[in-house]
């Protein structure tokens, strides 16, 4: 008998945001809350995010759709926009939970994530990488996860934010 899967997601929430709209549309976070579980049986999503003030109904709502918000207070640059890196925030919590779940869904377009994927998917712990578009993702994170990519720029119809 086959072992039910017990999949996390860790997801890069500004490069998510990011690299959805830059391919033109708009993500409905409930709609991919649901698809995660449905597609890669996701049962913890972490959402690596700044925490930005006045963004506090963003934040109720991701997580009244089921994401485990993590916050990384972020700093302003020159041009007075917040930016705030969550990439060590987001290694640490894979390896963290690395004997919790049976594999990793990682959301994110940005190589600086290939060691970590890499990492994963050498240790049997890799369950997919999730990039918005093929021509977004950086190279040596397609690289570091082989077959085991795939990408929304076709899912615009079930993922897509109506009003």
């Amino acid at each position: 008998m086959k072992k039910p899967q017990n999949n996390y997601a860790f997801i890069d929430g500004n490069n998510l945001h990011l690299s959805v709209i830059n391919i033109g549309w708009k993500l409905d976070y409930k709609k991919f809350r649901q698809y995660l579980i449905d597609k890669y049986l996701v049962v913890q999503a972490y959402y690596f995010i700044g925490k930005v003030p006045g963004m506090g109904q963003l934040y109720s709502d991701l997580q009244r759709y089921g994401f485990n918000l993590i916050f990384k207070p972020p700093i302003k640059d020159k041009h007075g926009s917040y930016k705030a890196n969550v990439d060590a925030e987001l290694v640490l919590q894979a390896m963290i939970d690395l004997n919790n779940y049976n594999g990793a869904v990682i959301v994110t377009s940005d190589g600086d994530f290939s060691c970590l994927v890499a990492y994963l998917e050498k240790a049997g712990k890799l369950e997919r990488l999730l990039a918005a578009s093929k021509g977004g993702c950086s190279r040596y994170l397609r690289i570091a996860a082989g077959s085991k990519v795939d990408y929304m720029d076709n899912l615009k119809s079930k993922l897509e934010y109506k009003k």
